[in-house]
């Protein structure tokens, strides 16, 4: 294991990015089941008189109620200053880039909050949480794989001028996703280039730009019967990970 981490993952550059994803992916999901269990603890009824035990509660500080975000937001400005400040090299380059990724997550595990300035975590709009981590494992993911921030590198082209039509096209494909109204698509498009050309070639969601400019009525049904089950698939996706909203 130690030599093919040293040549894969070390040798490549690659291991703050992994040791960073691995702490965003489990501080996620230790965030989530903590914050769970609290919303369990303080749902299940107590008979009349008898004092609620709780040994799992939100954290107040002079009875304010301390979001896990100022957590995070404080892990990510010490982490960046100390990388940014030292760079330090191995181990501590990636001790703080585990460290970043457990603030990012924190901080993205409540984005919906900062998105809408209230606090909607178990509401239907606090889901946009989940998507933002969701989307943000994918992007990592691909970026940890080795793909292009833009998904072409030099070595996809011969010439400056095929390298300029590649990058051309793959954003332009982005692009018409997002304006379909598929916008998670067209920032893993991005990155991942077969993922924006599926995402423009297939139908548009049916309340974008896209599909009021250019849809009739029967494909504009169609595009509404399509994207009816594909909200109800991710919706399930969304409760399995995040937790039913309230």
């Amino acid at each position: 294991m130690g030599g093919w981490y040293a040549e894969h993952v070390a040798g490549t550059g690659r291991a703050p990015a992994l040791w960073l994803l691995v702490g965003f992916a489990v501080a996620f999901a230790l965030t989530r089941r903590v914050t769970r269990r609290i919303r369990a603890a303080r749902e299940r009824p107590v008979p009349p008189g008898a004092p609620r035990r709780q040994l799992l509660r939100d954290v107040s500080i002079g009875g304010v109620h301390v979001h896990h975000q100022v957590w995070g937001m404080v892990l990510l400005l010490v982490t960046g200053m100390l990388q940014f400040r030292y760079a330090p090299g191995t181990p501590w380059t990636e001790v703080l880039a585990l460290l970043f990724g457990v603030g990012a997550a924190l901080v993205l595990d409540e984005f919906a909050l900062l998105l809408h300035v209230d606090d909607v975590y178990w509401a239907a709009e606090g889901q946009r949480s989940v998507d933002a981590v969701l989307l943000t494992l994918v992007l990592g993911g691909a970026l940890l794989l080795g793909t292009s921030p833009i998904g072409v590198s030099r070595d996809d082209a011969s010439s400056g001028w095929e390298l300029t039509a590649l990058v051309v096209t793959h954003v332009g494909f982005a692009l018409v996703c997002a304006v379909k109204g598929k916008l998670p698509t067209a920032m893993v498009g991005l990155v991942v280039p077969v993922v924006a050309t599926v995402g423009a070639l297939r139908l548009a969601r049916p309340t974008s730009p896209w599909a009021r400019r250019r849809y009739d009525g029967r494909r504009l049904a169609r595009a509404r019967e399509r994207f009816d089950r594909y909200d109800a698939r991710v919706e399930r996706v969304r409760d399995l990970v995040g937790g039913r909203p309230a």
